[in-house]
């Protein structure tokens, strides 16, 4: 399944209805279905605020044998590997973090991998949850 949504915060209830009607589809249970959900929720978002691109991404949602595939597409966009970011120290006390990561932690911590490749100007992220 695939499909085209404009980059803006509007489009947070389509892409959350696309990926509920594809984890009916596919038989996904609750748990997976939100972990995916919540994972597609912030990388979308951080598209939206920091990224310089088309104003459209393609989401594409797989099942294979013994995992879920979804694939986030931008074109014209500009480099950003969230897969180079340093750990986020979680036990360390508030002050003494410095803002920004956590969401993209939390993404790497619900999903069983996370990848990314730009080429010509194309973002690919491609996320997989084992079944």
């Amino acid at each position: 399944m695939k499909q085209t949504f404009s980059l803006g915060l509007d489009s947070l209830r389509d892409i959350v209805s696309f990926i509920d009607k594809a984890a009916d589809e596919f038989s996904l249970d609750d748990k997976t279905t939100y972990s995916v959900n919540m994972a597609v929720e912030e990388l979308f978002t951080n598209m939206i605020k920091y990224g310089v691109g088309d104003k459209s991404v393609d989401v594409g949602l797989d099942k294979t044998d013994g995992q879920f595939i979804i694939r986030l597409i931008q074109e014209n966009s500009e480099p950003f590997d969230l897969t180079d970011l340093q750990a986020v120290d979680t036990s360390a006390p508030l002050e003494a973090r410095r803002p920004g990561g956590l969401g993209i932690h939390l993404v790497k911590c619900i999903m069983d991998e996370v990848n990314y490749d730009y080429k010509d100007r194309v973002t690919r992220i491609r996320l997989v949850k084992n079944l």
